[in-house]
């Protein structure tokens, strides 16, 4: 009972506390509907991306994206994102190194733009709020900063294996 409640007030905390504010603008910078249906990939081999994710991201051609928005996708990590996430361990978040591998693209910026939708709605996200208690913060980041935040992992992950 008592590890309930320190659970309940933890997740409460970081909710309020926001894992790193935002703009105050709701747009996100996107430009088509949150209403997109889940969309579902083929069932394969194992480490097979099941989702793309609930909301305004439908297709990313990773091959053509600016390699160059790395650097940018760091900051905006740093300043957006690591007060609840760390690339190599576990806090009030998932670790992200491997997410890439782990996750479409498509899944990653959709949990970045729609966090509130994917949470309630796409089986993973729902998975990973089980498990971490506190629902992910919609930091209002545009799209251009999400697709740089992207970049930064597929070249975090890229050189993590290397």
């Amino acid at each position: 009972m008592k590890r309930t409640a320190i659970l309940i007030l933890a997740a409460a905390v970081a909710v309020l506390a926001g894992c790193g504010g935002g703009s105050g603008d709701d747009s996100g910078g996107t430009s088509k509907s949150t209403e997109t249906a889940a969309q579902t990939s083929p069932q394969g081999e194992a480490g097979a991306h099941p989702t793309k994710g609930i909301g305004p991201i439908e297709e990313i051609d990773v091959a053509s994206l600016d390699r160059g928005l790395a650097a940018k996708g760091g900051e905006v990590f740093e300043a957006k994102c690591t007060p609840c996430h760390k690339m190599a361990e576990k806090y009030i978040g998932p670790p992200l190194k491997g997410v890439t591998t782990r996750r479409e693209p498509e899944w990653i910026m959709n949990m970045i733009l729609n966090p509130d939708v994917m949470v309630k709605e796409d089986p993973t996200a729902r998975k990973l709020l089980a498990e971490f208690i506190a629902p992910m913060t919609n930091q209002n980041l545009t799209e251009e900063e999400a697709t740089a935040v992207l970049v930064y992992f597929l070249q975090y992950d890229a050189e993590a294996s290397e």
